[in-house]
C-alpha cells in the first residue's frame, strides 16, 4: 500500500479515531479488518443484514483518505463491460462525420483511442491517480451472478485489466476494494480467499443510541433509548425488512421533527413509515401492540 495511507493511517486506533471523527463508529473488529485492508491491502469483504452500516463504511475510509468513492452496484445481469469500460459508439460516429467534412481518413487506432473510452467503476479505480487510492465499493455483489464473480477474480488478483485495442491497463495505485453482501446467496469460496472477511452485526442498544445522538443532533438520550429498545423489540417479529441503522436514524429525524420529546403509542403509530415500509409490517405491528412497541407492554 502507498506510504500515503502509512502515513495517514499507522495503526489500528488511528483509523477508528477517524472513522470516529466522521461519526461512523466501528467496534474493534470492525475497526482491525478495515486496518489490515487498506494496509495489506486486500479486498474486504463485508456481510450483514441490510442496513448495519456496509455502505457507510465505504464512505467513511474514503472520506478518511481523502478518496472519491466509487461505486459499482450489482445487479442480475451484470456483465463486464458494465463494470469496465464501453467505447463511446455516439462520440466515434460524431468523429468520423468530422474526419470526412474535413476530407480526412480515421484508422482503427484513431476511434479505438482514449478519447473514445467510458471508463466504469472497475477501470475508473484502477486508473485513479493518487496519491491516495481510490476507494472502490462493489456494492451488494451477491446480486450479480456467477459469471461477474469469475470476472472479478482477475480483476482482484491483477488489479490489471486488458482492453484488446489498448492494451493492459494496470493500477499504479492499486484501489481500497469493499465488497459488500446481505448474503441473499453464498459467494463462491474462490472469491472469499481472496478477500478479507467481516461481518456486521446488528449494533447493540448503546451503540445504537450513540449513533443516533451524533447522526441527528439534539436527540435526548431518553428518546434514544426509547427508540433503540422498540427497534429491538421489532427485529424479534417475523417482519419481511427489519429495521436497520439507517431506518432507525430517520425514525428519530422524524419524531424531532414533529417536536416528540418522548416516544408513545400515539408518536409511534404516525411515524410507523420511517421504520417499516411494508403495509403487512405496519399491520404486524399493530396487531402485536403499539403499547408493547414503546414500553414492552402486553395489550
Amino acid at each position: 500500500m502507498s506510504e500515503y495511507v502509512e502515513r495517514c493511517l499507522p495503526g489500528v486506533e488511528s483509523l477508528r479515531a477517524a472513522l470516529d471523527s466522521l461519526g461512523y463508529l466501528a467496534d474493534d473488529g470492525l475497526a482491525t479488518a478495515l486496518f489490515l485492508a487498506l494496509r495489506l491491502p486486500q479486498p474486504l469483504l463485508l456481510e450483514g443484514e441490510a442496513g448495519v452500516g456496509k455502505t457507510e463504511a465505504a464512505k467513511a475510509v474514503a472520506a478518511i483518505l481523502g478518496s472519491p468513492l466509487i461505486r459499482l452496484q450489482c445487479y442480475d445481469g451484470l456483465d463486464a463491460a458494465e463494470a469496465l469500460y464501453e467505447w463511446n459508439y455516439p462520440r466515434q460516429l460524431l468523429g468520423i462525420r468530422l474526419a470526412e467534412s474535413r476530407h480526412e481518413q480515421l484508422g482503427e487506432a484513431d476511434l479505438f483511442s482514449e478519447q473514445y473510452l467510458l471508463r466504469r467503476p472497475v477501470l475508473a479505480a484502477l486508473t485513479h491517480p493518487g496519491p491516495a487510492p481510490a476507494v472502490l465499493l462493489i456494492d451488494e455483489i451477491d446480486r450479480a451472478d456467477d459469471d461477474f464473480e469469475a470476472f472479478l477474480l482477475e480483476v482482484l488478483a491483477e488489479a490489471a485489466v486488458t482492453i484488446p485495442e489498448l492494451g493492459t491497463v494496470r493500477a499504479t495505485v492499486p484501489p481500497v476494494v469493499l465488497l459488500t453482501s446481505n448474503r441473499t446467496r453464498d459467494l463462491h469460496d474462490a472469491l472469499k480467499r481472496r478477500c478479507l472477511y467481516h461481518w456486521i452485526d446488528y449494533p447493540d442498544t448503546e451503540r445504537i443510541v450513540e449513533i443516533v445522538r451524533r447522526r441527528v443532533p439534539g436527540t435526548s438520550r431518553e428518546l434514544a433509548v426509547a427508540v433503540s429498545a422498540a427497534v429491538r423489540r421489532l427485529r424479534a417479529l417475523e417482519v419481511q425488512k427489519a429495521p436497520g441503522v439507517a431506518e432507525t436514524i430517520d425514525w428519530i429525524s422524524a419524531l424531532n421533527l414533529l417536536g416528540v420529546p418522548r416516544l408513545d403509542a400515539g408518536s409511534a403509530g404516525r411515524t410507523l413509515g420511517s421504520l417499516l415500509k411494508y403495509r403487512e409490517d405496519q399491520e404486524l405491528v399493530r396487531e402485536r401492540g403499539l403499547d408493547w412497541l414503546v414500553a414492552g407492554r402486553q395489550p
